[in-house]
């Protein structure tokens, strides 16, 4: 299993945001996680990726345990949090340079993974030479997912990836996404329900810390739309 998530919890005061969360994501899996605002998500991706410590429970990364061997895991995780953290005095190529850097990888010609490479993948061309706050919100994302795949990473974690995007680029993203899917573990959070159906395998539903569905995405449509099946599960909450 390239992620194994047994037992989580957190609590913030009397707040339980994660409640004694299991799950196990193989490679080659593209998961949406859903949940209403509050539901756990964010704090569950943080957790996974060792920017959050649990109270209890365990996440292994790659058969490798999160609390163990941190640095280890991290080295195989792509994370792009909600808040897509950026420098936006960088140039973006100086920019990806410099996460490059940071994993100590090694340019290597011809390679997909060099910094040239993934501004190719990712569409970023065009805006290379140009200065990180002076981008649209959409080549923002781009460069936040840019710099969660330049390591080449076996997981990836996306926290709303596609959020602030316009129609055409949520559908080179979505691309993007499938494209990664075919060889790594993706999950994704997401309030848009056409984006999981569009991407997604399998979907993993959380309410008020617990997971409530866990199920390819064929048998949670079987039972109705996504969206019927979402607020039947979270008591008519919607996403």
């Amino acid at each position: 299993m390239s992620i194994e998530v047994s037992g989580l919890v957190k609590t913030y005061g009397a707040q339980k945001a994660v409640d004694q969360l299991s799950f196990n994501l193989p490679k080659g899996e593209i998961v949406g996680f859903l949940g209403p605002n509050g539901a756990g998500k964010s704090t569950t991706m943080k957790i996974i990726t060792g920017f959050l410590s649990p109270d209890a429970g365990t996440v292994k990364v790659c058969g490798e345990d999160l609390s163990l061997n941190p640095i280890a895991c991290k080295r195989k995780i792509g994370y792009l949090p909600e808040a897509n953290p950026l420098y936006y005095d960088m140039y973006v190529k100086e920019y990806l340079a410099f996460i490059a850097g940071i994993h100590g990888i090694k340019t290597m010609l011809n390679s997909p993974w060099t910094v040239a490479g993934i501004i190719e993948r990712t569409g970023l061309g065009v805006e290379q030479h140009k200065k990180i706050g002076q981008l649209s919100k959409g080549y923002k994302q781009r460069v936040g997912l840019a710099a969660a795949l330049i390591h080449n990473p076996e997981v990836l974690i996306l926290d709303e990836p596609t959020s602030g995007l316009d129609p055409n680029q949520i559908i080179e993203i979505r691309k993007l996404i499938k494209e990664q899917g075919e060889s790594k573990t993706v999950l994704f959070s997401s309030h848009i329900l056409q984006e999981v159906e569009a991407i997604c395998n399998r979907v993993i539903i959380i309410h008020k810390g617990k997971i409530v569905a866990d199920d390819s995405l064929g048998n949670l449509k079987a039972r109705g739309s996504l969206e019927e099946v979402f607020r039947s599960l979270t008591g008519g909450v919607s996403v």
